[in-house]
């Protein structure tokens, strides 16, 4: 093959390759994550009016605090998880002591969200909180692909 011929296919493999890749880029978009659409619908689609926005906000204060101070002791736990395994190189009791810690962080994580969200609920009119739940719903229940 000559080198024209063989510069000449690079060029083609290349250039096929950036279309594929613009292609795949505009028909298979990345999904909407649920927890972004919930939080899109509650300030945007439920047409709050200011008392409830200003009751959100606080609230979404108060969760944030709550929720960094949980992952903090959940890193903690990681690094607690870590040594266990470096010093026992097995499924010992410490391994085991610092994944029931894990477990445990990971649940208030789960039942501070959960309060969160009802506590959300609460701020809501009646039309405003059927459509909420059904994006609660909808997010507890989508598939994570």
């Amino acid at each position: 093959m000559s080198l024209r011929r063989a510069m000449l296919l690079v060029v083609a493999v290349f250039v096929a390759a950036v279309a594929g890749v613009v292609i795949g880029r505009s028909l298979l978009r990345a999904p909407v994550q649920p927890s972004t659409e919930l939080h899109e619908l509650l300030h945007h689609g439920l047409h709050l009016d200011a008392s409830q926005q200003v009751r959100l906000d606080m609230l979404e204060g108060r969760f944030a605090t709550i929720r960094k101070t949980i992952e903090l002791r959940l890193r903690a736990d990681n690094a607690g998880l870590a040594a266990a395994i470096e010093a026992e190189h097995g499924d010992g009791p410490q391994v085991r002591a610092a994944v029931d810690r894990t477990h445990r962080d990971m649940g208030d994580l789960q039942k501070a969200t959960l309060a969160h969200v009802f506590a959300m609920r609460q701020v809501l009119r009646p039309d405003q909180a059927a459509k909420f739940d059904r994006a609660v719903v909808k997010a507890l229940t989508a598939d994570p692909r």
